[in-house]
């Protein structure tokens, strides 16, 4: 789950984290309000969407006036913002971050995130802050500092300053970093966090150490012990197919394709994305249905795949083992029924009862539902048709 920037430094400053005063806004005249609130000679207006390169693409705006503030805003609110994060869509601007201005004099980089691999947290620090750290490690990875974070003994004093001097910051404020280091991974452990970043972290001219910006995502399965973080989630900000799909307990990332895939198991699902691609198409989905499946689970499934016109062939890929094929194709039937069948289905079944579950979609013959020998001829079955589909519904436009 993820959450705004001014959500996240509000969070960080109950831990000791120094964060610029500052206040959300949802209007112009809110945030002259703030703006004048808060007195500084320099305000900064940013932009609040789930996407980083903001200032790039013209989100974030140096106000020295509250008539500035103002009119800043009033061009933000409402506004696409498209940055290389969005995609080409863009993300719509509806709330606004209103902030005192920092003197800045050396921005740097610093994160904490999860290390599956050790199965620990590390912290990253870089001398390019500011920049796309991302762009940093392809180019220049030598720039990219981490320490690796004992889950018993916790981040050590001796790594923070071992941190703080391969990233050269100045003696006068060492103490200043270390602290700011140590409260950074006490927020990401507290919270759950599985990324804590905050690029740029600035030391001004007059040495304070600042998180100019910042970024927490929460760990979904956490969230339980976290009403206070679940209480901040923006659903204007996340995919209407995923939300849905969560709601629903299945494991669903749009791929923003045209192939949909219902698949039984993280790894198939993955290998189905992969052989989609082979066949040359586009995996609308990545959609993992788990090992405990029901008949109407299997039908929200599909409500959720069609739910808009994204989808032009849905692959049906499934190996059954705790799941079952006849429960799959009793879903698929189900499905018809209830949410109807708007595009061509493929259904590929092997495994724990599956002669129950052909047969079952055999005498059900619905309309626009094919059997797939395997898996194979399934993926490029489903490409051949959704680029037909795709053909019919450009020659009716």
């Amino acid at each position: 789950m993820n959450i705004h920037e001014y959500q996240s430094k509000q969070i960080l400053r109950e831990f000791g984290v120094k964060v610029p005063n500052g206040n959300a806004a949802f209007s112009p005249e809110e945030a002259a309000r703030v703006a004048k609130d808060l007195g500084t000679p320099v305000v900064v207006v940013k932009a609040q969407i789930h996407a980083g390169g903001r200032g790039k693409a013209g989100g974030v705006k140096i106000a020295h006036n509250i008539d500035e503030v103002k009119q800043f805003a009033s061009g933000l609110l409402g506004k696409v913002l498209v940055t290389h994060q969005t995609g080409p869509e863009g993300k719509q601007v509806n709330r606004l971050l209103i902030e005192e201005g920092s003197n800045i004099e050396k921005e740097y980089y610093l994160g904490f995130v999860i290390d599956r691999k050790t199965a620990q947290i590390v912290m990253m620090g870089s001398e390019e802050g500011g920049m796309e750290i991302e762009k940093v490690a392809e180019e220049t990875p030598e720039k990219i500092f981490k320490e690796y974070i004992d889950p018993v003994t916790g981040l050590m004093p001796f790594q923070t300053r071992r941190m703080a001097f391969r990233m050269n910051f100045k003696p006068e404020v060492m103490n200043k970093v270390t602290k700011f280091m140590d409260c950074l991974y006490k927020a990401f452990v507290a919270k759950d966090c599985s990324l804590a970043e905050i690029n740029p972290l600035v030391v001004t001219k007059e040495n304070d150490v600042v998180a100019l910006d910042a970024k927490l995502n929460f760990d979904d399965s956490a969230l339980f012990r976290h009403p206070e973080i679940e209480a901040l989630r923006d659903e204007s900000e996340e995919d209407p197919k995923e939300r849905a799909a969560a709601k629903a307990a299945l494991s669903y990332v749009n791929l923003g394709g045209d192939v949909a895939c219902m698949v039984n198991g993280a790894g198939l699902a993955m290998a189905t994305v992969d052989i989609i691609k082979y066949y040359g198409g586009e995996p609308a989905n990545f959609l993992d249905v788990g090992g405990d499946s029901t008949v109407e689970k299997i039908a929200e499934a599909f409500r959720i795949m069609q739910s808009d016109d994204q989808v032009h062939s849905v692959f049906v890929n499934i190996f059954g083992g705790i799941n079952k094929c006849d429960v799959i194709a009793s879903g698929i039937v189900e499905a018809a029924k209830v949410v109807g069948l708007r595009v061509p289905v493929i259904a590929r079944l092997d495994g724990t009862n599956v002669e129950a579950g052909r047969k079952i979609l055999k005498e059900a013959n619905v309309p626009g539902v094919y059997m797939a020998a395997n898996m194979d001829d399934g993926a490029k079955r489903a490409v051949e048709l959704a680029a037909a589909k795709k053909s019919e519904l450009r020659i009716k436009a």
